[in-house]
């Protein structure tokens, strides 16, 4: 079973086939507001925030479902820990699945400008 459905649940719904983007590395936690998952674009590391598709359910009901923040590795290449800091920023922000697929398949293959 995945990181994600392990700590928010069996029917948790991202909107979009996992399997499909195999670059996405699953490190949801259950004290997080959300799943979340990390991956290398051309100019660093991001992290994928997936909220609730019903904003009633959401932590922040205005926050968007999909958010992408850069991410930095503090640890190294074999044993990474990608996680957001204080000079993160938010690069991608929607509640629209199509728009962020899109997003993500152009940020994975090529370099993006934070929004």
């Amino acid at each position: 079973m995945e990181l994600y459905k392990q700590e928010f649940g069996q029917n948790f719904d991202l909107g979009f086939d996992l399997s499909l983007y195999p670059w996405l590395v699953d490190k949801s936690w259950h004290n997080d507001v959300s799943p979340s998952f990390y991956f290398k674009a051309p100019t660093g590391f991001m992290v994928l925030w997936v909220d609730y598709e019903d904003p009633v359910q959401r932590e922040d009901s205005e926050q968007d479902r999909y958010v992408v923040m850069t991410a930095v590795n503090s640890g190294t290449d074999k044993y990474s820990e990608i996680h957001h800091d204080e000079d993160s920023t938010i690069i991608f922000s929607s509640n629209h699945t199509d728009s962020c697929l899109v997003f993500l398949l152009t940020a994975h293959e090529s370099e993006v400008t934070p929004i």
